[in-house]
């Protein structure tokens, strides 16, 4: 029962790809697709603009600060209803009665302000300034970086989809000659030639073969989801690549570490931005000198201004001592300043250590391809000889079955093997890229 159930199982996977819809695609495409719609692009992008609205409210460092504002009172406070027709240059001898003074009748005013806030010094607003301007050129690297990594992440994707096919390839070719051998071995059985036993294992090896069929396609399906999540395509077609999975050529020679390298750079703005703002917090115990002017006009009638005046001057200001907050302030921010510094020493070395387990890695892969080259040109004759041997009656069926999985393997091994040959390129080519 286990093997009919087994191939209805097959059978109804197999036609659900098939109901799906197959969209050949090309790397270029896929790099296309993903530039204009990956949603961590996107995510970075606008991180890169709350950077630059940060920087931008810096401006208020050097631009001035203008308020407009309409006022309308009625009174009968002795102060604000003499103060009020002052203002509106209404005052007349009669106001002087001390009667009208301490007792005045009901004041209206309506005063229109227009009031100028201009700083002149404030040298901690401006290294506050030069600490956003390294936090959005941080940012603007590190999104830069973003779409490196996505380029590399869309090159092993692709590949790794390239792979998924050429296993399909494989062991589609597989099942078939291992389906006519056991043609051959039901008609050996019926002539007497072979035993049970040795139909049965080739009735084992068909089903071994459709089981790595059938995963085979499932990581299709797995390479094309991924494709699609790359892409943010809802639709997650099942691709399939028209570029091939051939080996890439490479020169391994002077590939270093760049510290003109995006997220390198960006590590070390961040650490400036730092820099910038310990300074910040220290020019924070200096005075700041600003400058101050107002307009106003006046009138006991709403949205009039019969009478007017204005006024200018300057504040020297300086906050002598806040408890001991500005000096925890400057403290936590030259820990931080010296902590941006460490990391950045301690991501350079890393970055200098995946290189050098990357270049460990592409030679391995490289030798390795060279021996499953080999391996994989000797298990195909052997095969081929062994083959021609069981037809004629010569060869026993486990030796058959056993030179059919060795190439099966091999052919395996060595699309693997280019793909982490080509894998190990990209991962140098992102590592080293200025």
């Amino acid at each position: 029962m286990k093997n009919p159930l087994f191939i209805l199982f097959l059978f109804l996977g197999t036609m659900f790809l098939q109901a799906q819809e197959v969209k050949p695609i090309s790397k270029k495409a896929v790099l296309k697709q993903v530039s204009e719609k990956n949603t961590s692009i996107k995510i970075s992008e606008q991180e890169l603009n709350v950077a630059k609205a940060d920087y931008k409210q810096t401006n208020a460092v050097f631009l001035p600060n203008i308020t407009a504002s309409h006022t309308g009172i009625s009174t009968t406070n002795p102060l604000m209803a003499f103060g009020s027709k002052l203002n509106q240059e209404i005052l007349t001898q009669n106001d002087f009665n001390p009667a009208l003074l301490n007792d005045p009748a009901t004041t209206q005013n309506f005063a229109t302000k227009i009031e100028i806030q201009q700083p002149l010094i404030n040298l901690d607003g401006i290294y506050q300034r030069k600490a956003a301007k390294s936090k959005m050129e941080a940012m603007s690297l590190k999104t830069e970086r973003t779409q490196d990594y996505l380029t590399f992440e869309v090159e092993k994707a692709y590949m790794q989809l390239q792979l998924a096919y050429k296993a399909v390839d494989v062991l589609e070719k597989v099942l078939k000659a291992a389906n006519e051998n056991k043609k051959l071995a039901d008609n050996s059985f019926k002539q007497g030639y072979l035993q049970r036993a040795d139909v049965l294992n080739v009735e084992v090896r068909v089903t071994e073969v459709q089981n790595q069929l059938q995963t085979a396609k499932s990581n299709v399906q797995n390479a094309s989801n991924y494709l699609s999540f790359l892409m943010n395509d809802k639709t997650y077609v099942v691709y399939k690549p028209t570029d091939k999975l051939t080996v890439s050529t490479f020169n391994l020679e002077d590939k270093m570490v760049s510290e003109n390298r995006s997220d390198i750079k960006a590590m070390q703005l961040a650490s400036s931005a730092y820099e910038a703002m310990n300074k910040a917090d220290k020019m924070a115990f200096l005075p700041r000198l600003n400058a101050f002017g107002s307009y106003e006009t006046y009138d006991n009638k709403i949205f009039q201004g019969n009478a007017n005046g204005y006024l200018i001057g300057a504040q020297l200001s300086w906050d002598i001592f806040q408890g001991s907050k500005r000096f925890g302030k400057a403290q936590k921010s030259k820990a931080e300043f010296e902590k941006s510094k460490l990391e950045y020493q301690q991501y350079v070395s890393q970055s200098n250590l995946e290189l050098n387990k990357a270049k460990r890695a592409f030679l391995d892969a490289e030798n390795k391809l060279k021996l499953t080259t080999l391996a994989l040109e000797q298990s195909e004759e052997s095969l081929r000889i062994r083959t021609n041997r069981f037809k004629e009656g010569l060869e026993k069926t486990s030796d058959l079955l056993i030179s059919e999985t060795k190439y099966a393997q091999k052919q395996l091994e060595y699309y693997q093997t280019i793909f982490e040959y080509n894998y190990s390129q990209a991962y140098l080519q992102f590592l080293t890229k200025e």
